[in-house]
C-alpha cells in the first residue's frame, strides 16, 4: 500500500493522510538567515507552509533544504493520529541534538500539533523556541523577534477572519506544473473523532476574487494544473457582506458565491487550466457541483468522497451527519452525472468504537458496491480533547483494529486493480509532471481520474498534455505510449 500512496498521493478529509513528509527546497536571493521546513500530514499543511516561506522571505529568510544550514527550522505538524505526533516528537528530539552543535539554531512548531500542545512542548519538555497554530502565521515576525530577544514565544489564537487571502505563497517544492489553491479554513462538522475543529478553528471561506488572482497568476506562470483545498470544500460560501472582504458594486453586495459557482469561476480561466478540489463531504455535496464538473472538460473528474464507515450506526456515533442510504445515493448521482469512468476514493476508519464484526462487514461489502479507486485506510486512534475520547469507550483491542484494517487493505488492493483494468486499450489525455520516479527514461502524469500514467519519453516534456494509449496497469498505476 505504500506504493498506492507514493504514487497517487490524495488530500484526505480531516487530514487523515499518508506519512509524507516535505522539506524546503533552495531558494537563494542572497539574505542572509536561511528557513527550513519540514511538512507533516495533509496538504493543507504543505499549502501553509507556502504562506509561511512567503511571510518570512519579506523578513529576510531564504529557504534551504539543508537543515544544517539552517537558522531556523519549523516543523509544520499534524495531530489526526497519535503516531504522527510520535514522528515529530522523534523529530525534535534529533534536531535538539543538533542544536547543541548550533546553539543559535531557533526551533519551532507550526500547524495542529501546535494548537494542541504547546504548554507540553514550550514549558514541560523545552523541546523548542517557539509555538505558532495555524492563523498566526502573520505574527511569526514578532514571534521571531521575541526569541532573538532571549524570551520564548507563543501565539495559538484561533481566528474567525483568517484566511490568508492576500498572501502569495513561495511554491516550495514545486514541479512548476501543479499548485494547491486554500480556498477556506477551519472546518465546523465536529465528527467525534477529529480534532480538526480545536486545533484549526471554525470553518470559514476564501474571498473568491483572490482565488481567482492566484490561479491565474500561476496559469500565466506556466502551471497547468490547480487543486482547491478545503476540510470541506462543498460548504464553501462567501459574499461581500457576509465576509466583509472586499468592496464590490452593489449589484455584487448580496451575490452568495457557492462552491459550484467557484469551480465554474476557476475553469472558466483557460481551458488548459485543469482544477480539481479536495475533499468533499458526502452531506454536503450537491448536484450542482455534478452537473458543473460534467459541464467543463477541464474539471477533472475525480471526487474524494470520504465514507469512514459502511455502518449507518458507527456513522451516526462519529456524528457523520448522513447514513449508508444517503452515501450510496450520493455514489448513483456522481455515476449518473459523471459516468463510471468518474474516480472515487475514500477514507476509512477500522475499528472505530464498540464496532461489531459485522459492521465490518458492513464496510467491506459498501467498499465492494462503490469500487473505489483507491482509499486512505487506517485502524481508530482515539485523540485527546475529541467527542469520541470524553463520550465513547475505545473498547476494540488493537490486534482487532489491525486484522479489520488489513482486510479493508486488501480489499481495497482488490478494487483498485479492478478499476485498473477498466482503464486498459483505452486512451487518456494526461498532464506531464515529471520524469518517472523509477527511470528517467518514461515520464509520468496523470488522467482526469488522478491516476498515475506512465510513458516513454520521447519528445515530449513537463507541463504538456498528451494522449496516452494505456497497455497494462498495476493497482497503483496505469502504464502505456504517447499516440497521436
Amino acid at each position: 500500500m505504500d506504493n498506492l500512496i507514493e504514487d497517487i498521493g490524495f488530500l484526505s478529509e480531516n487530514e487523515l493522510m499518508s506519512e509524507e513528509v516535505k522539506t524546503t527546497a533552495d531558494h537563494n536571493s542572497g539574505n542572509k538567515r536561511k528557513l527550513y521546513i519540514e511538512s507533516y500530514g495533509c496538504q493543507m499543511n504543505f499549502s501553509d507552509s507556502e504562506i509561511v516561506a512567503s511571510i518570512l522571505h519579506r523578513e529576510g529568510f531564504d529557504t534551504t533544504s539543508d537543515i544544517a544550514e539552517a537558522d531556523l527550522v519549523f516543523l509544520n505538524t499534524c495531530s489526526i493520529r497519535e503516531k504522527a505526533e510520535q514522528t515529530v516528537r522523534h523529530r525534535l528530539t534529533h534536531i535538539n541534538g543538533l542544536k547543541k552543535k548550533k546553539p543559535e539554531m531557533m526551533v519551532g512548531v507550526l500547524g495542529c500539533m501546535a494548537e494542541r500542545l504547546k504548554t507540553k512542548l514550550l514549558e514541560e519538555e523545552k523541546m523548542v523556541d517557539l509555538i505558532a497554530g495555524p492563523d498566526a502565521y502573520r505574527d511569526l515576525p514578532q514571534l521571531i523577534a521575541q526569541v532573538d530577544d532571549g524570551t520564548k514565544a507563543v501565539n495559538t489564537f484561533l481566528s474567525r477572519e483568517e484566511t490568508y487571502a492576500d498572501i502569495s505563497p513561495v511554491r516550495l517544492n514545486s514541479n512548476g506544473v501543479t499548485a494547491f489553491i486554500s480556498i477556506m479554513r477551519g472546518c465546523d462538522n465536529m465528527c467525534s473523532f477529529c480534532v480538526v475543529p480545536f486545533t484549526r478553528g471554525r470553518e470559514r471561506s476564501r474571498d473568491p476574487h483572490s482565488i481567482i488572482a492566484e490561479a491565474t497568476d500561476l496559469f500565466n506562470k506556466g502551471y497547468r494544473e490547480v487543486t482547491l483545498l478545503g476540510q470541506n470544500v462543498d460548504s464553501y460560501k462567501w459574499s461581500a457582506e457576509e465576509n466583509n472582504k472586499a468592496r464590490l458594486e452593489k449589484t455584487e453586495a448580496n451575490h452568495i458565491v457557492h462552491f459550484a459557482d467557484l469551480l465554474e469561476k476557476v475553469a472558466l480561466i483557460h481551458p488548459d487550466l485543469r482544477v480539481r478540489f479536495s475533499t468533499s463531504h458526502p452531506k454536503d455535496i450537491t448536484d450542482e457541483v455534478l452537473h458543473t464538473m460534467a459541464k467543463y472538460e477541464n474539471i477533472c473528474k475525480n471526487i474524494h468522497l470520504p465514507i469512514q464507515s459502511g455502518s449507518t450506526r458507527i456513522l451516526e456515533l462519529m456524528n457523520r451527519g448522513y447514513t449508508r442510504e444517503w452515501y450510496l445515493n450520493r455514489v448513483k448521482s456522481i455515476r449518473t452525472i459523471l459516468g463510471d469512468a468518474c474516480g472515487i476514493t475514500s477514507d476509512m476508519i477500522a475499528g472505530f468504537c464498540t464496532e461489531t464484526e459485522d459492521e465490518h462487514c458492513e464496510t467491506l461489502s459498501l467498499m465492494d458496491e462503490v469500487q473505489y479507486d483507491f482509499s486512505f485506510m487506517f485502524f481508530y486512534s482515539e485523540r485527546p480533547g475529541t467527542l469520541a475520547a470524553k463520550k465513547l469507550a475505545d473498547t476494540i483491542p488493537l490486534e482487532t483494529k489491525k486484522k479489520r484494517l488489513d482486510e479493508i487493505i486488501k480489499k481495497q488492493t482488490e478494487l483498485s486493480a479492478g478499476r485498473n483494468q477498466k482503464d486498459i486499450n483505452k486512451v487518456h489525455k494526461v498532464l506531464i509532471e515529471g520524469v518517472s520516479k523509477r527511470s528517467e527514461a518514461f515520464l509520468q502524469g496523470r488522467n482526469t481520474a488522478n491516476k498515475v500514467v506512465i510513458f516513454p519519453k520521447g519528445e515530449k516534456g513537463k507541463g504538456e498534455y498528451v494522449n496516452v494509449w494505456v497497455e497494462s496497469s498495476s493497482a497503483a498505476t496505469l502504464f502505456g505510449k504517447i499516440v497521436s
